[in-house]
């Protein structure tokens, strides 16, 4: 009787850990993802549009401030704002010394992540490419770092960073051939194919319960192009291309049914023709040194995208503040006009970085340069984003689709930081934000 009883309860036991697993939830990043992707005929996205089409769409998604990417992918993998999450700009504020580095490592999230939740409920995760996910509690992870040394060999830290060891060489054997720096390079769409091959074969072969994939190639294009550069679409036709991969290799691993497919992106794209170097002010006060590895300054501006954040060697040196407050308010009215200045309280409550007393927020089509040299204005061409998030342009886009999503149903607009706790809930996983709220709306009953 006992070993029956046992054996009852062992059986119960797998039946709830198999239930518990059966759900899967791929998270993928377009960077620069612009809604009018997917609700605009011109735009080449089959696979995009017959998932907007038939799950939920968002006509838009207010993003974080600054609008770029890494302090928005960290509000989508934890549903906080970058005040919490402590991932501020793309790059870190380096005061004595400017290395070129970006928050790669996930060590330096403050916030519970998605992937770390679904490490608790001990079900697995796969990682593509994600930013600030070296080292993160990620079964297969190839995360988003490169190295600084010109010399290093191709995707040099990309396998140092690895999980497991060895994960990227399989992938390579079995997937998408062995990669190089002419066949999986950020100038060329078939990184996006490369991408959307480990994201398949991984899914086929591993079934992880939860997966996020960064996708860059829009990005990359739209700044250098514009919104609508000749290349922008063909980005866009390779993303698409990525996303049917994973959708086909979920219907070869006989998982479709279970799977819930999330598209979103970090912020969407402004086309730029001029750019202001505030730093040039600094300067000019005798508060900047030129020097560029110079520990000599008092205060400076740290440029993110399109934006510029001011930081205080001595965050209580009010003196500084109020000289660099007192040349803003004395710019001719024609500058004046081409920012805001956001006081370091709405920062705050925008829940942007805890280390700049202000920031400047250009007007669209205008762009904060961190140059010390040159006029104060000049000509700048392509487009960009980093923009304060209270602007059409700048929001990004959300299609969620598959298993346990609503069926053709829009949603007017919603925050990125909203989106993390649809995957939480999906997964039913133990996951708090303190930011984001939980849409039920988007869910089936």
């Amino acid at each position: 009787m006992k070993k029956n009883i046992l054996t009852i309860l062992s059986f119960l036991v797998t039946c709830l850990i198999y239930a518990q697993s059966d759900k899967y939830v791929v998270l993928i990043s377009i960077d620069g993802f612009r809604p009018d992707f997917y609700l605009e005929e011109e735009w080449p996205a089959p696979n995009l549009k017959e998932m907007a089409e038939q799950g939920t769409k968002a006509l838009g998604v207010r993003g974080v401030f600054p609008s770029v990417t890494y302090p928005s992918h960290t509000t989508l993998i934890t549903g906080d704002k970058p005040y919490n999450h402590g991932i501020y700009y793309n790059a870190p504020f380096e005061p004595e010394v400017q290395t070129g580095k970006w928050y790669w490592e996930a060590d330096l999230i403050k916030s519970q992540t998605l992937w770390q939740a679904v490490r608790d409920a001990n079900l697995t995760s796969a990682s593509f490419f994600w930013p600030v996910s070296v080292g993160a509690p990620i079964d297969y992870n190839i995360p988003e770092v490169w190295s600084l040394d010109k010399n290093s060999k191709f995707m040099a830290e990309n396998r140092k960073n690895e999980n497991p060891k060895g994960f990227l060489a399989e992938l390579e054997k079995a997937a998408t051939g062995v990669l190089t720096e002419h066949n999986f390079n950020g100038d060329y769409l078939n990184r996006e194919d490369r991408t959307g091959e480990m994201a398949a074969y991984t899914l086929e072969t591993y079934k992880p319960n939860f997966m996020s994939i960064h996708l860059i190639a829009t990005d990359h294009f739209q700044h250098s192009e514009g919104k609508k550069g000749a290349t922008v679409y063909k980005a866009l036709a390779a993303t698409d291309r990525a996303i049917g991969k994973i959708r086909e290799a979920a219907q070869r691993a006989n998982i479709d049914d279970k799977l819930t497919i999330i598209v979103t992106g970090d912020h969407g794209f402004v086309d730029i023709h001029s750019s202001i170097s505030p730093n040039i002010w600094l300067k000019d006060l005798g508060l900047l040194d030129d020097s560029k590895n110079s520990g000599n300054w008092k205060a400076i501006f740290h440029t993110s995208g399109a934006s510029a954040f001011l930081i205080l060697k001595n965050p209580d040196d009010t003196k500084t503040l109020n000289m660099v407050k007192d040349k803003l308010n004395s710019l001719p009215k024609n500058i004046q006009k081409l920012f805001r200045v956001v006081s370091k309280e709405e920062l705050q409550t925008e829940g942007s970085s805890k280390e700049a007393v202000l920031a400047l927020a250009p007007i669209p089509g205008v762009a904060m340069s961190g140059s010390t040299k040159g006029d104060i204005i000049q000509p700048r061409k392509g487009g960009t984003h980093g923009y304060f998030p209270n602007f059409k342009a700048i929001e990004t886009g959300f299609v969620a689709w598959g298993a346990g999503i609503q069926k053709s149903k829009t949603i007017e607009t919603m925050n990125i930081e909203d989106i993390a706790p649809i995957v939480a809930e999906i997964l039913e996983v133990n996951f708090t934000p303190k930011d984001g709220v939980l849409y039920p709306g988007i869910l089936k009953d």
